[in-house]
């Protein structure tokens, strides 16, 4: 297997795009790391997408976005791993670089949600449930997430506002965010005060409903290194794992099993352990989810996630930040796009691009992405080199 390098990433800024069409979204995002990566060609492209068909009526992306760049016939690859497409579309783009099978490869996610009403954006995102015992039940994701919540704080004594400190903290770092859809800070008494949608879950421990892109150019680091002088962005493991889909039939409901796993295969590809990382991006869809996500990647002990957060171990300036750019949380969630965002932000902290948002002395970063209640989980390591 060869090692593999990110030579370039583009990302447009999100939010609700009225007067931009999916295609166009793409488009924007895949010809800003085509023009950073300074390649007039690429061999192959995947994109990331949940729910094309659901949320606009498009489905055929591959054939129908390599058309976009001019770039047929090229192969053109669509995946879905629910919340996790983004990660896989980058997981999948490595391993045909790694493998050899291509040598300049663009890894894409996308999806506008807000071309449909609340009511079928939430249906939508349903499908990444099980159909025929959750979605029968009328159980969304809120509710779903909401329930592991209400374990972990029974079990673990994790607090109310430890959550909010999540949605805090990502807010902060997002403010800081130029690509951001809510780049705003929020109090733990704002967090605590918003809607309820499911008991302990309020709007402000939500990610949003987003429509943005993101995209990366992968080619082997040997090739990389003959075109400049780096520094590199290596990618140092890819690791994929899944769980059952139904939360129900977990053996753990207050635990990432397919997070964990990804990990420790992360881990043990690269050589490092928890403790070595400068930060990392997490998938934050919830305020519950990135308390149980560090725990899951061995950053907090097992049941300690929301009070490690509270203590700013996981701020900008603290030992190990998580999600600087904001997060789902702040940044936006377009659900296939947020995987390639993850490391749109990994690319541009290790290049030590990004201003007051800048992690100090970045070297190792994570990314994990997981699709439903953490049934699908991408994890990656990159290394500055």
């Amino acid at each position: 297997m060869r090692e593999v390098a990110v030579i370039g990433v583009g990302m447009n800024k999100w939010g609700e795009l009225w007067e931009k069409s999916h295609r166009t979204i793409w488009t924007e995002a895949a010809l800003k790391a085509i023009d950073e990566a300074k390649v007039d060609r690429v061999d192959a492209m995947v994109v990331g997408c949940m729910s094309g068909g659901l949320f606009v009526g498009q489905e055929h992306l591959g054939a129908l976005l390599a058309e976009q760049l001019g770039m047929g016939p090229i192969p053109g690859t669509r995946v879905e791993s629910a919340c996790a497409s983004g990660g896989l579309a980058f997981r999948q783009a490595y391993l045909a670089v790694a493998s050899g099978m291509h040598d300049i490869v663009l890894a894409t996610g996308v999806e506008k949600m807000t071309d449909v009403d609340g009511g079928a954006a939430t249906f939508a995102l349903s499908t990444a449930a099980d159909q025929e015992y959750e979605g029968f039940h009328g159980v969304t994701f809120p509710g779903l997430y909401a329930m592991m919540a209400r374990v972990h704080m029974q079990r673990y004594g994790t607090t109310r506002e430890q959550l909010a400190q999540v949605a805090v903290k990502n807010h902060a770092h997002g403010s800081l965010n130029p690509n951001a859809q809510f780049p705003m800070k929020v109090t733990a008494q704002q967090v605590m005060s918003s809607a309820m949608v499911a008991d302990p879950m309020r709007l402000l421990d939500c990610s949003p409903v987003t429509d943005g892109a993101a995209a990366a150019v992968l080619v082997p680091l040997e090739w990389a290194r003959k075109r400049s002088s780096g520094p590199f962005i290596r990618v140092a493991a890819s690791a994929h794992a899944t769980d059952t889909i139904a939360l129900h039939d977990r053996e753990d409901m207050a635990f990432l099993g397919s997070t964990a796993k990804a990990a420790e295969q992360a881990y043990k590809q690269a050589h490092i352990g928890p403790s070595d990382l400068s930060f990392c991006e997490a998938h934050d869809c919830f305020t519950i989810s990135e308390v149980m996500v560090i725990e899951a990647l061995g950053i907090a002990e097992r049941g300690q996630g929301g009070k490690l957060t509270a203590s700013g171990y996981t701020a900008l300036d603290g030992k190990i930040p998580v999600n600087p750019s904001g997060g789902l949380k702040s940044k936006g969630h377009p659900v296939g796009a947020t995987g390639v965002a993850q490391v749109f932000e990994v690319v541009e902290q290790l290049r030590g691009a990004c201003g007051a948002r800048q992690v100090k002395n970045a070297r190792w970063a994570l990314t994990q992405n997981m699709g439903g209640t953490g049934a699908s989980t991408v994890i990656h390591l990159f290394e500055r080199v």
